[in-house]
């Protein structure tokens, strides 16, 4: 299977941080070609949450380089990547809370990270940064651990009153300001003719699914150029509508 890569990411119109983090890789491995994609919306005052999402970013890059062409001389094991995922956003997170809390400071960072391999994909997620499949509809992979989410699940709000309350940036969890945070993880077939999208929630506030599928589905992405253009429109567009986070994306399109 080959991939197709492009990634961006926007200050926005209000911030003087860029608080979001990412890399995205394409790697040769014994199991042939993958792609680890990882991005991460940090919080915190000043360039702490700037800190915080490249510590994270820098370490799971250096587990793309140290840890997985052991892991992948062999087709992967859930078990196997799921545990050493989550050990290192734990540790990492204990890391982030000790030098908060020597600094004086809260910082933390949410989570998204994405290996494709031609077979199949895992995810781990923590907070509200979100993995999409676009195939002939438009997916969401991920849960977003926040406040609004579980009011959600349990019934006591709307799907449409939690889009817009002033809660919804709320998260139960992050790295760095849980002790031991509990991601969520995720497997799947890769499929072929397909976009897997990462954005951080500056990318999906203020514009729709139908909005983000009508640029990014496979049929209009048949090359590198439409691609890198269609995702910076959509963070203009983002822009435009006045959000007022930092905007972040990351799309892969298979073939």
């Amino acid at each position: 299977m080959e991939f197709m890569i492009s990634a961006a990411t926007d200050i926005g119109i209000r911030k003087d941080v860029n608080q979001d983090s990412l890399t995205v890789q394409t790697i040769r491995t014994a199991q042939g070609k993958m792609v680890f994609a990882l991005l991460c919306d940090g919080m915190g005052g000043l360039s702490s949450g700037e800190l915080a999402s490249a510590t994270v970013v820098r370490a799971f890059r250096e587990w793309v380089t140290t840890s997985l062409p052991d892991l992948s001389r062999y087709p992967i094991e859930e078990t196997v990547i799921q545990k050493q995922w989550t050990d290192l956003v734990q540790d990492q997170s204990s890391q982030l809370m000790k030098y908060g809390q020597a600094q004086g400071v809260r910082l933390g960072t949410t989570v998204v990270a994405l290996l494709l391999t031609g077979e199949k994909y895992f995810i781990l997620n923590i907070g509200d940064s979100r993995v999409y499949e676009l195939t002939n509809v438009i997916t969401q992979l991920t849960t977003d651990q926040t406040l609004t989410e579980r009011e959600v699940k349990a019934g006591r709000m709307t799907a449409e009153e939690a889009a817009v309350s002033p809660h919804r940036n709320v998260l139960l969890q992050s790295c760095g300001t849980t002790r031991n945070p509990v991601p969520e993880f995720l497997s799947g077939n890769t499929k072929q003719n397909a976009v897997y999208m990462l954005c951080s929630d500056g990318f999906r506030h203020v514009i729709s699914s139908e909005e983000i599928y009508e640029k990014l589905q496979p049929n209009v992405l048949r090359d590198y150029a439409t691609m890198d253009m269609n995702g910076k429109q959509l963070i203009e567009l983002n822009k435009q509508r006045m959000e007022a986070d930092n905007i972040s994306v990351i799309v892969i399109r298979t073939y």
